[in-house]
């Protein structure tokens, strides 16, 4: 008798890229998750965890949502059907969030910044936040809160020890 293959998880999420800066320096208000349009040499490339979103930004314009800055470079055997690294891509969200986004953004010092893109039953994702650019002294105050939760987790750590 043949013993049952194990299926693998197909609703695990797979991160492959990451934007670490945003949360240092934005104050991220409300989070969204929106599918990607990608030609056939992109999806290769993210999938070699090769995508960067350093200087990306999401903007509403035509009353869609676009990822503007968001470098994928160009997959090396894909010859010349390939894309252009810094090409706008498309982001797939409800009307309502889209204008919901859009009313937000008019509002003084609110962008939308990626948070991180990843696939998820095979499709392309990218994480959005709604979010307010940080003040210098904002970001000094969130790093003596940051080190003042590593020091009473450590020592926490250091007294279960004994």
């Amino acid at each position: 008798m043949r013993k049952a293959s194990k299926k693998t998880n197909a609703t695990a999420e797979r991160a492959v890229a990451q934007n670490r800066s945003a949360s240092y320096d934005y104050e991220l208000l409300e989070k969204f998750e929106a599918g990607m349009v990608l030609t056939g040499t992109e999806v290769k490339s993210v999938r070699a965890g090769k995508a960067s979103l350093r200087e990306a930004y999401a903007m509403v314009r035509g009353g869609e949502m676009w990822l503007v800055n968001c470098h994928i470079p160009e997959y090396t055997p894909g010859g010349v059907f390939n894309h252009g690294p810094l090409r706008f891509r498309k982001l797939l969200l409800h009307r309502q969030e889209i204008d919901k986004l859009a009313g937000k953004t008019q509002m003084k010092g609110l962008t939308i910044v990626p948070l991180r893109i990843y696939f998820r039953n095979g499709m392309a994702k990218c994480e959005i936040a709604l979010a307010r650019g940080k003040k210098h002294h904002d970001r000094r105050r969130a790093e003596r809160e940051k080190e003042d939760r590593r020091e009473v987790a450590d020592a926490v750590y250091r007294s279960r020890r004994r």
